[in-house]
């Protein structure tokens, strides 16, 4: 039997270490001050929803926030970064990883903003 119960962000949240929901909590401040959002929750992440598409997901794990972004673009190397791989033609995933709030600086705020332009629709074109 398959477990059919809805997730929430309140089951990412409730067992957590208290500093990676407070760094998720900022993450999830920041991404709502860009413009419409919306979450999308599953067993296995929190996605925050567009306008027009999902573009980044994050929950608080044992070492910090784990999570994903959406860029038009492949980034250059950083520690925080886990991976890319290609999404379609015009997207690139990239997995991330903040340890603690000192790893959410301007420049992963720079990220997740250009991250919200694809969820608004920028990947496709004019």
């Amino acid at each position: 039997m398959t477990d059919e119960r809805e997730w929430t962000v309140a089951d990412h949240l409730q067992d957590a270490d208290p500093d990676a929901v407070r760094l998720w909590h900022r993450i999830d401040e920041l991404i709502r001050s860009f413009g419409p959002v919306t979450h999308a929750v599953a067993k296995t992440t929190i996605t925050f929803r567009g306008p027009r598409r999902g573009f980044a997901g994050a929950r608080p794990v044992r070492t910090g926030v784990r999570g994903y972004f959406d860029l038009m673009r492949e980034l250059p190397p950083d520690p925080r970064i886990l991976g890319v791989s290609p999404y379609g033609r015009r997207l690139f995933v990239h997995q991330f990883r903040l340890a603690d709030e000192s790893e959410f600086d301007e420049t992963v705020a720079s990220w997740l903003r250009e991250a919200y332009e694809v969820g608004c629709g920028a990947h496709l074109g004019r």
